[in-house]
Protein backbone atom coordinates (compact mmCIF):
# COMPACT_ATOMS: atom_id res chain seq x y z
CA UNK A 1 0.00 0.00 0.00
CA UNK A 2 1.04 3.74 -0.41
CA UNK A 3 0.40 7.16 -1.45
CA UNK A 4 0.70 8.90 -4.75
CA UNK A 5 1.04 12.59 -4.11
CA UNK A 6 0.71 15.30 -6.44
CA UNK A 7 3.06 18.57 -6.18
CA UNK A 8 3.75 21.94 -8.47
CA UNK A 9 7.05 22.06 -9.86
CA UNK A 10 8.67 25.40 -11.34
CA UNK A 11 6.74 24.77 -14.84
CA UNK A 12 3.12 24.51 -13.86
CA UNK A 13 3.43 20.97 -14.92
CA UNK A 14 2.11 18.32 -12.18
CA UNK A 15 4.94 15.44 -10.99
CA UNK A 16 3.77 12.32 -9.12
CA UNK A 17 5.45 11.98 -6.25
CA UNK A 18 5.41 8.03 -4.39
CA UNK A 19 5.68 8.29 -0.48
CA UNK A 20 6.48 5.31 1.63
CA UNK A 21 3.61 4.65 4.31
CA UNK A 22 6.24 2.89 6.67
CA UNK A 23 8.63 5.49 6.47
CA UNK A 24 7.65 8.52 4.38
CA UNK A 25 10.75 8.59 2.36
CA UNK A 26 9.54 9.89 -0.90
CA UNK A 27 10.37 8.68 -5.17
CA UNK A 28 9.97 10.34 -7.79
CA UNK A 29 9.71 6.72 -10.42
CA UNK A 30 7.82 3.76 -9.37
CA UNK A 31 10.17 1.65 -10.07
CA UNK A 32 12.43 3.10 -7.46
CA UNK A 33 9.40 3.39 -5.05
CA UNK A 34 8.45 -0.94 -5.91
CA UNK A 35 12.38 -1.68 -4.94
CA UNK A 36 12.25 0.45 -1.37
CA UNK A 37 8.90 -0.87 -0.44
CA UNK A 38 10.04 -4.49 -1.31
CA UNK A 39 12.99 -3.43 1.39
CA UNK A 40 10.40 -3.35 4.15
CA UNK A 41 8.94 -6.24 3.59
CA UNK A 42 11.79 -8.72 2.88
CA UNK A 43 10.65 -9.94 -0.30
CA UNK A 44 13.42 -10.50 -2.96
CA UNK A 45 11.78 -11.64 -6.06
CA UNK A 46 14.70 -11.45 -8.55
CA UNK A 47 17.40 -14.16 -7.67
CA UNK A 48 21.00 -14.91 -9.22
CA UNK A 49 21.15 -17.63 -11.72
CA UNK A 50 24.89 -18.26 -10.59
CA UNK A 51 24.47 -18.31 -6.75
CA UNK A 52 21.92 -17.88 -4.10
CA UNK A 53 21.86 -14.26 -3.74
CA UNK A 54 18.55 -12.82 -4.51
CA UNK A 55 17.74 -9.18 -5.11
CA UNK A 56 14.59 -6.50 -4.47
CA UNK A 57 15.08 -4.67 -8.29
CA UNK A 58 15.84 -6.40 -11.08
CA UNK A 59 18.58 -3.64 -12.12
CA UNK A 60 20.32 -5.00 -8.72
CA UNK A 61 20.24 -8.11 -10.31
CA UNK A 62 21.47 -7.16 -13.48
CA UNK A 63 24.48 -5.27 -11.55
CA UNK A 64 25.40 -7.92 -9.13
CA UNK A 65 25.41 -10.62 -12.37
CA UNK A 66 28.08 -8.67 -13.60
CA UNK A 67 30.31 -9.54 -10.94
CA UNK A 68 30.00 -13.22 -12.26
CA UNK A 69 30.33 -12.65 -15.90
CA UNK A 70 33.23 -9.92 -15.43
CA UNK A 71 31.25 -7.31 -17.69
CA UNK A 72 32.22 -4.10 -17.10
CA UNK A 73 30.20 -1.66 -19.50
CA UNK A 74 31.24 1.38 -18.05
CA UNK A 75 34.52 2.80 -19.26
CA UNK A 76 36.33 5.91 -17.87
CA UNK A 77 37.16 8.49 -20.49
CA UNK A 78 40.35 9.30 -18.52
CA UNK A 79 42.40 6.06 -18.11
CA UNK A 80 41.87 2.92 -19.16
CA UNK A 81 39.76 1.83 -16.15
CA UNK A 82 35.89 -0.18 -16.50
CA UNK A 83 33.23 -0.48 -14.18
CA UNK A 84 30.36 -2.67 -13.53
CA UNK A 85 28.19 -0.14 -12.32
CA UNK A 86 27.60 3.25 -13.73
CA UNK A 87 27.28 4.64 -9.88
CA UNK A 88 31.10 3.15 -9.90
CA UNK A 89 31.89 5.12 -12.98
CA UNK A 90 30.64 8.18 -11.26
CA UNK A 91 32.73 7.96 -7.76
CA UNK A 92 36.15 7.36 -9.71
CA UNK A 93 35.72 10.16 -11.93
CA UNK A 94 35.57 11.96 -8.61
CA UNK A 95 38.86 10.99 -8.25
CA UNK A 96 40.25 11.95 -11.27
CA UNK A 97 38.52 15.72 -10.32
CA UNK A 98 40.24 15.22 -6.70
CA UNK A 99 36.87 15.93 -4.95
CA UNK A 100 36.37 14.09 -2.03
CA UNK A 101 32.69 14.87 -0.61
CA UNK A 102 33.45 16.05 2.76
CA UNK A 103 31.17 16.85 5.83
CA UNK A 104 31.20 20.26 6.81
CA UNK A 105 30.51 19.50 11.08
CA UNK A 106 33.29 17.11 11.62
CA UNK A 107 35.65 17.52 8.42
CA UNK A 108 35.14 13.65 7.45
CA UNK A 109 35.74 12.89 3.79
CA UNK A 110 34.39 10.24 1.77
CA UNK A 111 34.71 8.82 -1.61
CA UNK A 112 30.67 8.54 -2.76
CA UNK A 113 28.53 11.09 -2.11
CA UNK A 114 25.60 8.91 -1.04
CA UNK A 115 27.94 8.16 2.16
CA UNK A 116 28.15 11.45 3.31
CA UNK A 117 24.41 12.07 2.91
CA UNK A 118 24.15 8.72 5.49
CA UNK A 119 26.87 10.44 7.50
CA UNK A 120 25.17 13.59 7.81
CA UNK A 121 22.04 12.15 9.59
CA UNK A 122 24.40 11.05 12.62
CA UNK A 123 25.03 14.82 13.12
CA UNK A 124 21.31 15.40 12.03
CA UNK A 125 19.66 12.41 14.47
CA UNK A 126 17.52 11.53 11.03
CA UNK A 127 16.49 7.66 10.97
CA UNK A 128 13.71 7.73 7.80
CA UNK A 129 14.06 3.86 7.52
CA UNK A 130 11.68 2.21 10.01
CA UNK A 131 10.94 -1.51 10.59
CA UNK A 132 7.76 -2.77 9.66
CA UNK A 133 8.19 -5.06 12.39
CA UNK A 134 9.13 -2.92 15.33
CA UNK A 135 9.55 0.35 16.78
CA UNK A 136 13.39 0.90 15.70
CA UNK A 137 14.68 3.23 12.92
CA UNK A 138 18.19 3.30 10.98
CA UNK A 139 19.96 6.18 8.82
CA UNK A 140 20.21 3.80 5.80
CA UNK A 141 18.49 1.27 4.06
CA UNK A 142 21.29 -1.23 4.47
CA UNK A 143 21.53 -1.12 8.37
CA UNK A 144 17.38 -1.39 7.84
CA UNK A 145 18.04 -4.38 6.06
CA UNK A 146 20.79 -5.57 8.10
CA UNK A 147 18.02 -5.03 11.01
CA UNK A 148 15.49 -7.10 9.52
CA UNK A 149 17.24 -10.26 9.74
CA UNK A 150 16.63 -10.38 13.37
CA UNK A 151 13.00 -10.92 12.80
CA UNK A 152 13.37 -13.14 9.71
CA UNK A 153 15.87 -15.40 10.98
CA UNK A 154 18.02 -14.94 7.48
CA UNK A 155 21.30 -15.76 8.00
CA UNK A 156 22.86 -15.23 4.20
CA UNK A 157 26.83 -15.52 4.74
CA UNK A 158 28.06 -19.28 5.36
CA UNK A 159 30.88 -19.96 6.36
CA UNK A 160 32.62 -22.80 3.40
CA UNK A 161 34.96 -24.80 6.22
CA UNK A 162 32.44 -25.28 9.38
CA UNK A 163 28.67 -24.53 7.66
CA UNK A 164 28.24 -21.56 10.22
CA UNK A 165 25.95 -19.13 9.06
CA UNK A 166 26.27 -14.96 9.92
CA UNK A 167 23.71 -12.19 9.11
CA UNK A 168 26.09 -10.00 8.44
CA UNK A 169 29.51 -10.36 5.89
CA UNK A 170 31.71 -8.47 8.26
CA UNK A 171 30.74 -11.58 11.12
CA UNK A 172 31.67 -14.00 8.34
CA UNK A 173 34.93 -12.60 7.65
CA UNK A 174 35.83 -12.00 11.21
CA UNK A 175 34.46 -15.88 11.72
CA UNK A 176 36.81 -17.10 9.08
CA UNK A 177 40.22 -16.10 11.48
CA UNK A 178 39.32 -19.38 13.82
CA UNK A 179 40.16 -21.37 11.14
CA UNK A 180 42.63 -19.47 9.41
CA UNK A 181 44.19 -18.02 12.61
CA UNK A 182 44.92 -14.46 11.09
CA UNK A 183 44.91 -11.82 13.83
CA UNK A 184 44.20 -7.99 13.46
CA UNK A 185 47.58 -5.72 13.97
CA UNK A 186 48.43 -2.51 13.85
CA UNK A 187 51.21 -0.79 12.54
CA UNK A 188 52.00 3.00 13.18
CA UNK A 189 48.50 4.26 12.29
CA UNK A 190 48.33 2.53 9.15
CA UNK A 191 45.77 0.06 7.65
CA UNK A 192 45.93 -3.00 9.62
CA UNK A 193 47.05 -5.98 8.85
CA UNK A 194 46.27 -9.73 9.00
CA UNK A 195 48.89 -12.13 10.02
CA UNK A 196 48.63 -16.01 10.81
CA UNK A 197 48.99 -16.31 14.95
CA UNK A 198 46.96 -19.29 17.32
CA UNK A 199 48.58 -18.00 20.61
CA UNK A 200 45.61 -19.85 22.20
CA UNK A 201 46.16 -23.59 22.55
CA UNK A 202 44.23 -26.45 24.33
CA UNK A 203 45.94 -28.23 27.04
CA UNK A 204 44.04 -31.70 26.08
CA UNK A 205 44.41 -32.14 21.85
CA UNK A 206 46.83 -29.54 21.26
CA UNK A 207 44.84 -27.71 19.15
CA UNK A 208 45.38 -23.75 18.62
CA UNK A 209 42.86 -20.98 18.34
CA UNK A 210 43.18 -16.92 17.51
CA UNK A 211 40.98 -15.97 20.10
CA UNK A 212 40.73 -17.10 24.14
CA UNK A 213 36.48 -17.01 23.56
CA UNK A 214 37.38 -19.63 20.03
CA UNK A 215 39.51 -21.49 23.20
CA UNK A 216 36.96 -21.74 25.67
CA UNK A 217 33.95 -22.89 23.00
CA UNK A 218 36.26 -25.54 22.24
CA UNK A 219 37.12 -27.04 26.10
CA UNK A 220 33.37 -27.72 25.90
CA UNK A 221 34.24 -30.47 23.51
CA UNK A 222 36.83 -31.90 26.03
CA UNK A 223 34.38 -31.06 29.18
CA UNK A 224 31.11 -31.97 28.31
CA UNK A 225 30.08 -28.76 29.30
CA UNK A 226 26.45 -27.49 27.47
CA UNK A 227 25.45 -24.16 29.19
CA UNK A 228 22.55 -23.38 26.32
CA UNK A 229 19.57 -25.39 27.74
CA UNK A 230 15.97 -25.41 26.01
CA UNK A 231 13.32 -23.83 27.75
CA UNK A 232 10.72 -26.62 26.24
CA UNK A 233 12.78 -29.55 26.36
CA UNK A 234 15.80 -31.19 28.34
CA UNK A 235 17.78 -30.92 25.59
CA UNK A 236 21.22 -28.51 26.12
CA UNK A 237 24.04 -27.01 23.87
CA UNK A 238 27.38 -26.22 23.48
CA UNK A 239 26.77 -23.17 21.36
CA UNK A 240 24.12 -20.30 21.13
CA UNK A 241 23.33 -21.02 17.91
CA UNK A 242 23.25 -25.13 18.27
CA UNK A 243 20.25 -23.96 20.50
CA UNK A 244 18.91 -21.41 18.41
CA UNK A 245 18.39 -24.23 15.60
CA UNK A 246 17.22 -26.77 17.93
CA UNK A 247 14.44 -24.18 18.82
CA UNK A 248 13.00 -23.78 15.20
CA UNK A 249 12.62 -27.94 15.69
CA UNK A 250 10.14 -27.11 18.47
CA UNK A 251 8.00 -24.79 16.32
CA UNK A 252 8.45 -26.66 12.95
CA UNK A 253 9.84 -23.30 11.25
CA UNK A 254 11.75 -23.68 8.34
CA UNK A 255 12.62 -19.83 6.96
CA UNK A 256 15.33 -21.23 4.80
CA UNK A 257 13.58 -22.03 0.92
CA UNK A 258 15.47 -23.98 -1.95
CA UNK A 259 15.55 -21.51 -4.71
CA UNK A 260 15.58 -24.58 -7.38
CA UNK A 261 12.69 -26.99 -5.15
CA UNK A 262 10.12 -26.79 -2.65
CA UNK A 263 12.11 -27.54 0.02
CA UNK A 264 12.68 -25.75 3.48
CA UNK A 265 15.63 -25.65 5.88
CA UNK A 266 16.09 -24.54 9.71
CA UNK A 267 20.02 -22.75 9.13
CA UNK A 268 21.57 -21.61 5.81
CA UNK A 269 24.66 -24.01 6.47
CA UNK A 270 22.07 -27.43 5.91
CA UNK A 271 20.42 -25.30 3.00
CA UNK A 272 23.74 -24.36 1.40
CA UNK A 273 24.62 -28.25 1.79
CA UNK A 274 20.98 -29.28 0.11
CA UNK A 275 21.50 -26.59 -2.87
CA UNK A 276 24.59 -29.04 -3.80
CA UNK A 277 22.47 -31.51 -4.41
CA UNK A 278 20.93 -29.24 -7.74
CA UNK A 279 24.17 -27.69 -8.64
CA UNK A 280 26.43 -30.88 -8.49
CA UNK A 281 29.21 -28.62 -6.78
CA UNK A 282 30.21 -31.50 -4.12
CA UNK A 283 33.91 -32.00 -2.53
CA UNK A 284 35.78 -34.42 -3.84
CA UNK A 285 38.77 -36.30 -2.35
CA UNK A 286 41.81 -36.52 -4.01
CA UNK A 287 42.79 -40.26 -2.79
CA UNK A 288 39.06 -41.76 -3.87
CA UNK A 289 35.76 -41.52 -5.33
CA UNK A 290 34.13 -40.01 -2.30
CA UNK A 291 32.74 -36.75 -2.22
CA UNK A 292 31.00 -34.84 0.21
CA UNK A 293 28.79 -31.52 0.53
CA UNK A 294 30.73 -29.63 3.35
CA UNK A 295 34.45 -29.01 3.13
CA UNK A 296 34.70 -29.73 6.51
CA UNK A 297 33.53 -33.22 6.02
CA UNK A 298 36.25 -33.41 3.14
CA UNK A 299 38.76 -32.76 5.66
CA UNK A 300 37.98 -35.16 8.56
CA UNK A 301 37.72 -37.74 5.82
CA UNK A 302 41.47 -36.94 4.37
CA UNK A 303 42.83 -38.24 7.53
CA UNK A 304 41.45 -42.10 6.79
CA UNK A 305 44.43 -41.45 4.05
CA UNK A 306 47.04 -39.53 5.54
CA UNK A 307 46.52 -41.49 9.07
CA UNK A 308 46.42 -38.54 11.15
CA UNK A 309 44.79 -38.15 14.37
CA UNK A 310 45.01 -34.70 16.19
CA UNK A 311 42.71 -35.31 19.14
CA UNK A 312 43.91 -37.49 22.04
CA UNK A 313 42.57 -38.63 25.47
CA UNK A 314 44.42 -37.18 28.24
CA UNK A 315 43.79 -40.15 30.26
CA UNK A 316 45.20 -42.61 28.30
CA UNK A 317 46.59 -41.15 25.58
CA UNK A 318 44.85 -42.68 22.80
CA UNK A 319 44.47 -40.60 19.88
CA UNK A 320 41.07 -40.51 17.44
CA UNK A 321 40.93 -38.53 14.02
CA UNK A 322 37.40 -36.84 14.49
CA UNK A 323 36.45 -34.27 18.16
CA UNK A 324 33.05 -36.47 18.59
CA UNK A 325 35.01 -39.67 18.91
CA UNK A 326 37.14 -38.51 21.53
CA UNK A 327 33.98 -36.94 23.06
CA UNK A 328 32.53 -40.10 23.33
CA UNK A 329 35.60 -42.40 24.51
CA UNK A 330 36.33 -40.07 27.54
CA UNK A 331 32.48 -40.74 28.86
CA UNK A 332 34.14 -44.32 29.26
CA UNK A 333 37.00 -42.65 31.81
CA UNK A 334 34.21 -40.40 33.37
CA UNK A 335 31.74 -42.59 33.45
CA UNK A 336 29.19 -40.43 31.83
CA UNK A 337 25.95 -41.83 30.12
CA UNK A 338 24.02 -39.02 28.80
CA UNK A 339 21.50 -41.05 26.67
CA UNK A 340 18.95 -43.09 27.97
CA UNK A 341 16.35 -45.50 26.79
CA UNK A 342 13.00 -44.47 26.89
CA UNK A 343 11.47 -47.86 27.52
CA UNK A 344 14.24 -48.60 30.40
CA UNK A 345 16.42 -47.34 32.55
CA UNK A 346 19.47 -48.35 30.94
CA UNK A 347 22.03 -45.44 29.75
CA UNK A 348 24.71 -45.16 27.19
CA UNK A 349 27.89 -43.08 26.45
CA UNK A 350 26.49 -42.66 22.70
CA UNK A 351 23.35 -42.07 20.76
CA UNK A 352 24.46 -44.99 18.46
CA UNK A 353 25.03 -46.88 21.60
CA UNK A 354 21.07 -46.11 22.43
CA UNK A 355 19.98 -46.68 19.06
CA UNK A 356 21.09 -50.44 19.25
CA UNK A 357 19.70 -51.05 22.47
CA UNK A 358 16.69 -50.05 21.47
CA UNK A 359 15.98 -51.88 18.41
CA UNK A 360 17.20 -55.54 20.01
CA UNK A 361 14.18 -54.26 22.57
CA UNK A 362 11.92 -53.75 19.50
CA UNK A 363 13.08 -56.95 17.87
CA UNK A 364 12.25 -59.02 20.92
CA UNK A 365 8.57 -57.42 21.31
CA UNK A 366 8.04 -58.59 17.62
CA UNK A 367 9.05 -61.99 18.51
CA UNK A 368 6.92 -62.40 21.16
Amino acid sequence: MFFVDFRMVENSTEKKVYRCNDCSVTFSRSAQFMCHTAMHTGQKPFSCSYCLKSFTCSSNLKSHIRLHTGEKPYNCSQCDESFPRSTDLKNHMGDHAGQKPYCFQCSKTFHKPYALKIHMRIHTGEKPYGCSQCSRSFISSASLKKHIRTHTGERPYVCDKCAKSFRQLSALKFHTRVHTGEKKLHANGEKPLFVKEKPYTCDQCAKSFSSLSSLQIHLRVHTGEKPFICSQCPKSFAQSGQLRDHLLRHTGEKPLHCPHCLKSFINSGSLQVHVRTHTGEPYSCPHCTLTFSLLGNLQRHLRVHTGEKPYSCSHCKKTFRASSGLQIHVRTHTGEKPYSCMKCSKAFVSSGDRLKHMRVNAEKTVKS
